[in-house]
């Protein structure tokens, strides 16, 4: 089986824990308004490669990786090709590799999809608004996978980094990451609550693909902002794991 790849960066460290070899793969089932990748929105665009393959590009980079690095499958969203994951997976685990999903979550809790996500090490997990309605308007997608999703690693303990990008306007008031915490806590799987800003690097692709960009006249959000909203979670949130 081949998946599809939109792009790789080595030595990635802002994709989990340690030195990463992030693979993203092309396809994703969301439009978030504040997508700052929408040249991975297609499987089309990606170029085939077979786990074979992958796992020989990845292995070159094993004596950066040591205890805490590894793969970080991305994209897009790498759910969608659960069962090219678990097929790459064992052939990882041959060669001592581990790897982490950075998912949506949004995908439907298939037996493949389960499979990627038991043999991973963790997850990041964006969790990009508390409730329904928010999800309709700005991804085009309702929660209810989301909050299955969440409902699995709870049970089978999957360490957990959820994230959540903050949109100048959108979701940067504390009264609204009130309601991402009532969601949040009391999961057992979640390790971490990270909050991401909202930045512009990615309008250039709007322009390229010649597609709407719907948040053209936002502007990045400020670090200061990002500082304190993150003190807040950082008071509120409970981790059964901390």
């Amino acid at each position: 089986m081949d998946g599809y790849v939109h792009s790789f960066e080595s030595m990635a460290a802002v994709d989990g824990a340690g030195i990463r070899y992030a693979v993203f793969l092309a396809g994703c089932p969301l439009r978030c308004v504040y997508c700052h990748n929408p040249d991975t929105w297609h499987r089309s665009v990606g170029k085939p490669i077979s786990a074979e393959a992958l796992v020989r590009k990845v292995a070159r980079y094993k004596p950066y990786f040591k205890t805490t690095g590894g793969v970080t499958f991305s994209g897009g969203e790498p759910l969608c090709q659960a069962a090219f994951i678990c097929e790459t997976a064992p052939l990882l685990s041959r060669e001592g590799i581990g790897y982490i999903l950075d998912t949506s979550g949004a995908v439907p809790l298939t037996d493949e999809v389960r499979c990627a996500i038991d043999r991973s090490d963790g997850l990041l997990l964006d969790l990009k608004f508390p409730d329904d309605d928010l999800y309709l308007r700005y991804t085009g997608h309702g929660i209810d996978e989301v909050l299955r999703t969440l409902a699995y690693l709870d049970e089978v303990n999957k360490p957990t980094v959820v994230r959540t990008v903050i949109v100048p306007g959108i979701n940067d008031r504390e009264d609204i990451l009130r309601r991402y915490l009532d969601r949040l806590n009391g999961h057992r799987c979640v390790r971490r609550y990270e909050l991401l800003p909202f930045h512009t690097m990615g309008f250039f692709k709007y322009e390229n693909l010649a597609i709407p960009n719907p948040l053209s006249d936002k502007e990045a959000l400020p670090h200061d902002v990002l500082e304190r909203l993150q003190s807040f979670v950082n008071a509120n949130i409970t981790l059964q794991n901390a």
